[in-house]
């Protein structure tokens, strides 16, 4: 979004503004905005001998920046949360060209932020990871009763296990993966899967234990083994990509017809996948108005819609967006109302955007993004940048009324 804009616009490159500098006691570290996820890795895990992580998101080529500031999450959420819930202060500078710290923090809408000062967390020598796929059936469980029965568990299970549940087609054929992160040994893993979720039928040759820093190359899918750690410092993207991401939340279990009616259209639309990512735990624990971010307790899980193409031009965006569009709108019988709640970090213009930085257009998107705290941080906006120097398209509106 920062590149359209109808009148004058300035862009800053945060590009180069990526120091890490990590305390001695390894409970803190000082980021820059600029710096990606897998250069905070790589140093944390090398600093602490592999005894410390980051809770954030599992694609190491993204700018902390924008990640924490927008809720970022990843595989540790159910365990710690999200990376804004473990960020202890951070360095702004504000419309006025003042350097301040967290307590006028607010980012994209409010101001620049330098750096974050970040809570490091402990991670075990050893995690176990897995990456169940299947089509059709699995040991003659269907796929609908296997997601089925992920919804009963996912948000209730061990606060140490993350498992996503990926959905996606080929010839009119839904393929599900279930993909997980254990923070223990695989013996306890198996122990908990086969109390909680034996449809699965996970055995042990599909856990496999590694230290934490290596299960970010997993879940990249890049096979044990075949590439070093220092792959994640790679800023470099291996080949252009257009894509688009929305977002929805489900509070209730959807029906085993409801979910025989979205496979359908998604086996319909093959352009589209989904990622279902469990909440509960630490989650559902951190109150709502704690942070800007409100997606707390009453979630059992996050959607992500997907869909990428690799040719420019307006045709092959518009098949992919109206393909995603379908799929969107057969789900949302199931997801939240009133609103439809979304995810900041996957901007999404369908719901919303102010073109003419008003109040009224801001709060459409704006409460489906935050709930309840949009009105609390419009009454930041208001007090901190009043002449709403920072905003796009999608920014917190200022009150010209209060």
């Amino acid at each position: 979004m920062s590149y359209l804009s109808t009148v004058d616009f300035v862009v800053l490159d945060m590009f180069n503004l990526r120091s890490i500098e990590i305390d001695p006691k390894l409970d803190t570290a000082w980021v820059q905005s600029g710096a990606t996820l897998g250069e905070i890795y790589y140093n944390v895990a090398n600093k602490s001998n592999n005894l410390r992580g980051y809770p954030a998101g599992i694609c190491p080529g993204l700018g902390a920046g924008g990640h924490f500031s927008g809720g970022g999450y990843g595989n540790m959420m159910r365990k710690y949360g999200l990376s804004i819930d473990n960020i202890i202060d951070a360095k702004i500078v504000d419309a006025n060209a003042r350097v301040l710290d967290r307590s006028s923090i607010g980012a994209a809408s409010f101001c620049v932020v330098l750096a974050w000062k970040i809570k490091l967390v402990p991670v075990p020598e050893k995690v176990t990871v897995f990456n169940v796929e299947t089509v059709g059936n699995r040991g003659g469980v269907t796929t609908t009763d296997l997601a089925a029965k992920w919804q009963e568990i996912a948000d209730k299970i061990d606060n140490d296990l993350f498992i996503r549940l990926t959905l996606s087609s080929s010839n009119k054929t839904v393929k599900a993966s279930f993909m997980g992160m254990y923070l223990g040994n695989s013996e306890k893993l198996l122990e908990i899967m086969n109390a909680k979720f034996p449809e699965l039928g996970l055995n042990k040759t599909e856990c496999i234990e590694m230290k934490w820093i290596k299960s970010v190359l997993f879940w990249l899918s890049i096979p044990p083994g075949t590439a070093p750690t220092s792959v994640m410092l790679n800023r470099i993207p291996q080949k252009q990509i257009y894509l688009k991401r929305k977002s929805d939340y489900v509070q209730n279990p959807i029906s085993k017809p409801g979910l025989e009616s979205i496979f359908k259209i998604l086996s319909e639309n093959e352009n589209v996948s989904m990622a279902w990512n469990p909440y509960g735990g630490r989650m559902s624990e951190i109150p709502a108005t704690e942070t800007a971010f409100p997606h707390r307790a009453g979630n059992m899980f996050k959607i992500q819609y997907s869909s990428n193409w690799f040719v420019p031009g307006e045709e092959a965006a518009s098949d992919c967006l109206s393909q995603t569009e379908r799929v969107s709108e057969a789900v949302s019988p199931y997801v939240s109302k009133n609103p439809r709640e979304a995810f900041l970090n996957y901007r999404d213009v369908d719901i919303g955007k102010n073109l003419n930085s008003t109040y009224e257009e801001g709060k459409v998107y704006g409460v489906k993004y935050f709930k309840n705290n949009f009105e609390r941080l419009v009454q930041v906006k208001t007090r901190v940048d009043p002449d709403n120097f920072f905003r796009y398209e999608q920014s917190i509106p200022v009150h010209f009324n209060r």
